[in-house]
């Protein structure tokens, strides 16, 4: 049970079995059914990381997955400013580089239009982004990247994660009115979205580790990668340099941090 091909069948298997039946019943997000079929799918990777802790850990193991979801202090300053600006900063960069190219770069989405006129709606907005994404990490970070680098190195268990977790995304793309569904299947935006999952993981895991494993800091990372997105949509190209950027920075964090733990203790 403690091995992470059990865990990948369990959280994919619990998310694409409602996100299949909401495409089998062509219900779109935006429904009622769809909205809660959606939600339970999103589940699947918190439902396999704390059972799979439960089933496999003992006592101090399960006392000790809590503490790291809780802990604030297991990240330090720096680690939460590198939390907090790389994503903005890498996505202003790519803007930056679009416009250089003779783009337009980007433009503000609703909620972030909402806030300028009111500034107070960015609350509500940010803890609803919050609650939502970041909860797959009781999984993904929580429980099966430790057994992954159990088996392999730093950089190898993140590209492993970094495939799987990509391919749990698939049935989105079927299901109307989601962000997938309209990236289209098979177009520049979805491999785009696919490919760029991989080296992402890479930095989730650079920060795991960085921060004792720290369930907490990736739920921030993966709020941030969202709230991110869900405030500033670029143009087609700066996508296209957001990805290869994704991809040098975790090129650089390897060749620095090394590839056996992504840190600096080898």
């Amino acid at each position: 049970m403690s091995s992470p091909w059990y865990f990948f069948g369990l959280a994919l298997g619990w998310s694409w079995l409602f996100w299949i039946v909401a495409i089998l019943l062509e219900t779109g997000i935006e429904t009622t059914l769809g909205v809660v079929l959606g939600l339970f799918g999103l589940l699947g990777p918190m439902v396999a990381g704390i059972a799979s802790t439960y089933l496999t850990h003992g006592k101090e193991g399960r006392r000790d997955y809590w503490l790291r979801v809780i802990g604030l202090k297991r990240i330090g300053t720096r680690w939460y400013i590198v939390i907090f600006i790389f994503v903005p900063v890498l996505t202003a960069f790519a803007v930056v580089f679009d416009i250089l190219s003779g783009g337009s770069g980007a433009a503000w989405e609703e909620p972030a239009v909402r806030f300028f006129a009111a500034p107070w709606t960015i609350i509500p907005f940010a803890f609803s982004i919050f609650l939502i994404g970041p909860m797959e990490e009781f999984g993904w970070r929580g429980y099966v990247l430790d057994r992954l680098q159990e088996r392999w190195n730093a950089l190898v268990s993140s590209l492993i994660l970094g495939i799987v977790w990509s391919l749990w995304h698939l049935p989105l793309f079927f299901i109307k009115d989601t962000y997938q569904y309209n990236l289209g299947v098979g177009t520049p935006s979805f491999w785009l979205f696919m490919i760029g999952i991989v080296p992402l993981n890479v930095l989730f895991t650079w920060i795991f580790n960085n921060t004792r494993r720290s369930i907490l800091a990736a739920m921030l990372l993966h709020f941030m990668v969202n709230f991110t997105g869900e405030l500033v949509a670029l143009t087609p190209r700066a996508e296209l340099y957001s990805i290869l950027l994704w991809i040098v920075a975790a090129i650089v964090v390897t060749a620095m941090w090394g590839a056996g733990t992504l840190t600096r203790k080898q």
